[in-house]
């Protein structure tokens, strides 16, 4: 491979260079959403394609949400996995930690939304979802940018943090906004994973031929298809297979093996989630036309998205990591200090992804709809300047 191919995709498997082409693409996207060319950018993002037989009928938009953005979340996943397996998150008094302040940064919220929504009328107060996810790809661009001189664990924290609340979300959606869930596919999913997790652990055995680890490589690409087709048709939000391969990920090498299957699969996906992935996802997703959204300062919807994500996630993840600290045996890695928790805690703000998709499942009135969205975007925006300083404060005591 030439040089020059190598240097690149070594680039790529940064995080800061991830977050910089995330953050480029969204802006593009912003600009040409709200240009003369509009029209453009929204026939292209609307374009379907794909088998509608199988519910694989999808738009452009659609298939980098669902679709593309599953790659990321897969390599969240296996990230995830080591860190339980190897790292930071092996000690449960630690990983409590941040699995407490994920459902505290999903609980609270959502309480504050419906509390700001308590007296409206209509369907205002279904948005009591929008506030609950955290966007873990932005969030982990802004700490790569901003952060790089603290501490490890802080990375851990967040991502840990992240990816429970974006899959207690997931769940919320499954079963308070999913009125077609489809059990059966969902069941085939399930043994689908099975037999994942049996790819990855099974016994080597000889197989005509040739040895079961090289015929189960060759079959964990197709296995991964059925199970994302699976989870699509089931009704949840199909990034969760993603999330749960990775889980099932084996991080030890076997004899035989220079590396496990977790660490080729890292070494192979990152740099094509960094470099497309979520470049194009950010390109479709973010591109939010901010006409006709009449009333917005007015909105309770405004208020709710803008106080749940900014406010209600700093107090739930902060308070909930706090209380657990002082009442039970958890306790915070020493490197990490209760400001870089309040610093998560802003950072845990950045709602774009799985909080645009409960804006969409939450609202048929257009006017509903851009409020909503446009708070995303506000308060998304907020989160980053405000964790920037934060963190970066931080950062600079650390030099």
């Amino acid at each position: 491979m030439p040089a020059v191919f190598t240097r690149m995709i070594a680039a790529l498997r940064s995080d800061m260079v991830s977050g910089l082409l995330l953050i480029g693409a969204a802006l593009v996207a912003m600009i040409w959403a709200n240009s003369s060319l509009a029209g453009s950018y929204e026939a292209l993002r609307t374009f379907a394609f794909g088998p509608a037989g199988l519910h694989l009928r999808l738009t452009v938009q659609e298939w980098a949400a669902d679709g593309l953005l599953t790659v990321f979340f897969f390599i969240v996943g296996n990230e995830l996995k080591q860190e339980l397996v190897h790292g930071e998150l092996r000690d449960p008094r630690r990983a409590m930690l941040p699995i407490v302040a994920a459902l505290g940064g999903v609980a609270v919220p959502a309480a504050v939304f419906l509390a700001v929504n308590a007296g409206s009328g209509g369907e205002a107060a279904r948005g009591w979802g929008i506030p609950m996810a955290t966007d873990i790809a932005f969030a982990l661009a802004v700490l790569a940018i901003v952060g790089r001189r603290l501490p490890t664990p802080l990375r851990t924290f967040l991502l840990t943090l992240a990816t429970v609340d974006d899959v207690c979300a997931v769940i919320v959606i499954a079963v308070g906004y999913t009125a077609d869930l489809n059990l059966a596919a969902l069941v085939m999913a399930a043994a689908g994973l099975a037999g994942w997790a049996w790819l990855q652990y099974g016994r080597d055995r000889a197989a005509a031929g040739l040895r079961s680890r090289v015929t189960g490589r060759l079959l964990q690409g197709p296995f991964a298809v059925l199970i994302w087709v699976l989870v699509h048709g089931s009704g949840v939000h199909a990034t969760v297979a993603g999330v749960a391969m990775g889980l099932l990920m084996r991080t030890r090498a076997r004899d035989g093996e220079t590396t496990s299957p977790s660490h080729r699969a890292e070494e192979a996906l990152r740099p094509v989630s960094s470099g497309l992935v979520l470049p194009v996802f950010a390109l479709m997703s973010a591109g939010i036309s901010l006409s006709g959204a009449g009333g917005f300062w007015s909105s309770t919807i405004t208020w709710g998205v803008l106080a749940g994500l900014i406010g209600g996630k700093l107090i739930g993840v902060f308070g909930a990591s706090w209380l657990v600290a002082r009442f039970t045996s958890a306790h915070l890695n020493p490197q990490l200090s209760w400001i870089d928790i309040a610093g998560l805690g802003v950072l845990a703000s950045i709602g774009f992804t799985i909080s645009l998709l409960f804006a969409e499942l939450s609202y048929t009135s257009q006017a509903h709809l851009t409020q909503a969205k446009g708070a995303i975007l506000l308060a998304s925006a907020v989160a980053c300047v405000l964790g920037a300083v934060v963190l970066g404060l931080r950062n600079r005591n650390r030099e």
